[in-house]
């Protein structure tokens, strides 16, 4: 059954997002990119991902909470499968990503998890 096997990404909501991008560049000499965000390739599947969004946007609805974690899965229905028998359902499927295939599901605390199966290397 499928699995997590990585942090795809963190992503944060910020009054102040190209500010707070480029105390992540200063302080923690991460590399921002042109989008707002740093790219952290994986050694063998995917990679993970820092970006700061506007205090308004809705990608992290429902959750109340201003941080999303994306977790990198190996089999995406294998892991909503396993969620399934746990009672736990998907707010949102798409899989017709560019980048692989996506689910997003709620844990206990509210915080919104994006999981994501990374599209197969040609």
């Amino acid at each position: 059954m499928g699995r997590v096997i990585g942090i795809g990404g963190v992503f944060v909501k910020s009054d102040h997002p190209k500010d707070l991008a480029a105390w992540y560049k200063t302080v923690l000499g991460m590399e921002i990119k042109s989008w707002g965000g740093a790219k952290f390739e994986h050694p063998k599947l995917g990679c993970t991902v820092w970006s700061a969004f506007p205090a308004d946007s809705d990608y992290l609805d429902p959750s109340p909470h201003v941080i999303m974690v994306n977790l990198i899965v190996d089999d995406l229905d294998g892991v909503l499968a396993r969620a399934a028998e746990a009672g736990v359902q998907p707010l949102k499927r798409s899989d017709d990503e560019g980048q692989g295939r996506f689910a997003w599901v709620m844990d206990p605390a509210g915080v919104k998890l994006e999981l994501w199966e990374p599209k197969a290397e040609a």
